[in-house]
């Protein structure tokens, strides 16, 4: 594959995985906890943390949107997002070994967090060097 074709793969690859957080994060904006079975009442300060949370879930998603036009230069933010990213796939790891298998929505967030994002960062690396930035 040409460094061109493999460039535009990659920024494929992110605008379509993109699409899952973006979404969960506007529906629990505006749903808060209640879109995934939480029972009603949901306490004040579990939504309020909820929805404070989807926000910046949301930025993060738009974040990575923002790399895709110039995909070969943002290795840095790359970085810094799937940190953050990786780092909360393991704080769900951990709460799946000591609480127990959460739904199979938050299964697919794990893949993507400790599966998907690392093989990204790492295909980026590689798009970035073949296009002679790095």
């Amino acid at each position: 594959m040409s460094p061109g074709a493999e460039r535009r793969a990659l920024q494929i690859a992110i605008a379509v995985t993109c699409a899952v957080p973006l979404s969960a994060a506007t529906l629990s904006l505006i749903h808060g906890p209640r879109w995934l079975g939480a029972p009603a009442p949901v306490p004040t300060d579990l939504d309020s943390h909820f929805r404070y949370l989807s926000g910046i879930f949301l930025v993060m998603g738009l974040a990575f949107l923002g790399t895709v036009p110039r995909i070969e230069t943002m290795a840095p933010r790359l970085a810094l997002l799937g940190a953050m990213v990786i780092t909360g796939g393991i704080a769900r790891l951990a709460s799946l070994l000591v609480v127990g298998a959460p739904s199979t929505g938050h299964l697919v967030g794990l893949g993507i967090e400790l599966g998907v994002v690392p093989v990204i960062l790492l295909w980026q690396r590689r798009v970035a060097r073949r296009c002679g930035r790095i």
